[in-house]
């Protein structure tokens, strides 16, 4: 029995102390609002209940109290709590329940921006890994916010920041980033012209602003420094010479700071501008580019070949003229024996029409005397 008491005491207790009830008979026009920080809001609570006491609204901006009323609004001519949590509450009787409003405020960062692990006055190095911040300044909600970092169009990162608190804060997202010699003299945003930007989104819903607001850093510039790397494409390790001729040999290297080049050889050699070295002598040539990093030398041989190609000419003109000899050849033979008619005088026939010899039928006209 004593149990029974108090369990009826809990029931009506609970009963008695204001809550949220999904089948509370209030209706919220509209039931979630999104609103700018110091923007106006206004939100109408309506009751379907045909016998109560009361509506209104608890907030710590724009409540109204209990009134007699079917329905109360909400006004606010400028948000200026981001902890008001509005809610519309109904008495009848002894029993109270309410329906919470949605409602977010929402603001812009001040500021967006990006910076690096080192002092401004540092060079970075290739091939090591830097860390790079995006500070967003003073936003909220921060759990609506998204940061994106891009590559040209490209996105290369991408983090959705948790922060449950309603109240703007300032907020950073970690890039880790290992530069290369096609990053240098651009910007963290671009490789080879192409540049990398930090963007901040905040998704508030179909109820916030369309399309969402985005915010984007300025770029941030790299400078690299890196080793010299010799252009190998244009100097090939082993370069054949024909003897008597000369050969160009082309000293080109890339690097931060820009490097120097050089030539180191013994054999006799010819050095222009712009690293050009004209050999015409077999040898070792060693092309050396330095800067402030690292000295990288690449080294050709140079080896003398004879020149075939006059020989080469005096064989082919030696064979059309062998070929014309025996095509003259075969040739006169063939004339003989097909175009030129034969002739013969053994037991030949008197023509009897003007004493000429007849050969075959035909009747020849040859200077032939008559014998008596």
């Amino acid at each position: 029995m004593t149990e029974w008491i108090l369990f009826v005491q809990l029931f009506v207790g609970l009963l008695l102390i204001p809550g949220e009830d999904a089948s509370c008979a209030i209706e919220l026009t509209p039931p979630r609002v999104v609103v700018k920080y110091g923007d106006p809001v206004s939100v109408k609570c309506t009751t379907s209940a045909e016998e109560f006491d009361g509506l209104g609204w608890e907030a710590s901006e724009g409540g109204t109290g209990l009134k007699e009323e079917r329905y109360v609004m909400l006004t606010v001519q400028s948000v200026a709590e981001w902890d008001n949590n509005p809610m519309c509450f109904i008495t009848s009787g002894t029993n109270q329940c309410s329906t919470r409003l949605g409602l977010v405020i929402y603001t812009f960062p001040e500021n967006i921006s990006i910076s690096s692990s080192i002092e401004s006055s540092e060079e970075m190095r290739e091939n090591e890994e830097y860390i790079l911040t995006c500070s967003i300044l003073n936003i909220a909600p921060v759990q609506n916010l998204t940061v994106r970092w891009y590559q040209g169009n490209q996105i290369i990162y991408s983090e959705n920041l948790t922060n449950s608190t309603k109240k703007p804060t300032n907020q950073t997202s970690i890039f880790r980033f290992t530069p290369t010699r096609q990053d240098d003299r651009t910007t963290i945003r671009t490789l080879h012209g192409l540049q990398v930007k930090c963007e901040a989104e905040l998704n508030l819903g179909p109820e916030g602003p369309q399309p969402p607001p985005l915010m984007t850093s300025d770029p941030f510039t790299l400078s690299v420094h890196y080793k010299p790397r010799i252009n190998t494409t244009k100097l090939p390790e082993l370069v054949p010479v024909i003897s008597g001729y000369k050969e160009e040999l082309v000293c080109e290297a890339d690097g931060n700071p820009a490097p120097t080049v050089a030539w180191n050889y013994t054999a006799t050699a010819f050095l222009g501008s712009n690293g050009m070295l004209t050999v015409n002598e077999e040898g070792t040539y060693i092309c050396i580019a330095n800067n402030s990093l690292a000295i990288v030398k690449h080294e050709i041989k140079v080896i003398l070949t004879e020149d075939y190609l006059p020989l080469l000419a005096g064989f082919v003109a030696l064979t059309v003229v062998a070929i014309s000899i025996i095509f003259i050849f075969i040739y006169s033979i063939y004339y003989k024996n097909t175009k030129m008619r034969r002739y013969n005088l053994k037991n030949p026939k008197l023509s009897i029409h003007n004493g000429n010899v007849a050969h075959n039928g035909w009747d020849i006209q040859l200077p032939v005397t008559k014998l008596s």
